[in-house]
């Protein structure tokens, strides 16, 4: 199929109905080594939470060589073989989500892009997701995904940039294969560039494995949010710059801007630019 032909999908929708439980909401704290109340029913769900809900249960046997489920279906039937999550934008308008709530999430191809860089052909494809409660929608996700070709002989990640260095606040974490593999099952997430280190190494060609570009932009939030626990997101945005390997800490910065705005960086083990956002409060 042709990169153009894969335009078509652009308008394809997708519906799902979840609820809300709070053994998920328990369980990310706890990745998190946050010291929350125990969840309960009627408590609101924190921003981008949500993503431990309207998980893809794939058949075993429709599950592709990455381990994500096989294209062509919901996304496009993209023929490159590296996938990543390239960036997403929220705008919290409704009221939240509370925990014990049934939930539904309407998802729409927006745009399907081929481009060409300095590593080759990508496609981008943006997906709408519109979540809503029993209170009507909550909030709009906007989720970019980027797909590549495979690597080359000795390709090597390119270097990052140096990333700032004016944090009001950061949070240091360590990226050990048990994080990994704790979110990518909260997540149901089978993607092998997250825990299968001679798959990451060996097919893809990443030096090891990945930190979930949704893990970072969750950390991201967070820092923002529980520094600033009397205001409630209105949006949030991150961009995805470079990868965060397992194996060494990463950083998370927040610095208060004049407008009250909050920017958050991801930064890896050697200060190197990994993800960017910015949080703006009500």
């Amino acid at each position: 199929m042709s990169l153009e032909k894969l335009k078509d999908w652009v308008g394809r929708t997708q519906a799902t109905e979840d609820l809300a439980a709070p053994f998920p909401v328990r369980a990310l704290a706890a990745t998190f080594d946050a010291d929350d109340p125990e969840p309960k029913n009627g408590d609101p769900l924190p921003p981008l939470w949500h993503w431990l809900y309207f998980l893809d249960a794939a058949p075993q046997s429709k599950i592709g060589a990455d381990g994500h489920a096989e294209r062509g279906d919901f996304l496009p039937p993209v023929p490159l073989p590296r996938r990543m999550w390239a960036g997403s934008r929220f705008s919290f308008d409704g009221e939240p989500v509370r925990v014990g709530d049934p939930i539904g999430r309407k998802s729409e191809i927006r745009s399907v892009e081929p481009k060409s860089g300095s590593t080759g052909s990508m496609v981008f494809v943006t997906v709408k997701h519109t979540i809503s409660g029993p209170r009507g929608v909550s909030f709009v996700e906007e989720h970019d995904i980027v797909y590549r070709e495979a690597a080359g002989p000795g390709e090597q990640p390119k270097a990052p940039k140096p990333a700032p260095a004016d944090a009001t606040w950061t949070k240091t974490i360590m990226a050990d294969p048990v994080l990994l593999f704790r979110f990518s099952a909260l997540t149901f997430n089978g993607h092998r560039i997250h825990y299968d280190q001679p798959y990451v190494t060996g097919t893809e060609g990443y030096p090891g494995l990945i930190v979930h570009g949704p893990l970072l932009g969750l950390l991201q939030i967070e820092l923002a949010r529980r520094a600033n626990a009397d205001k409630i997101p209105r949006s949030f945005e991150f961009r995805a710059l470079s990868p965060v390997f397992a194996g060494a800490a990463f950083h998370i910065h927040g610095r208060r801007e004049s407008d009250g705005a909050i920017t958050t960086w991801a930064a890896n083990a050697t200060g190197g630019l990994a993800q960017q956002g910015k949080v703006v409060f009500r």
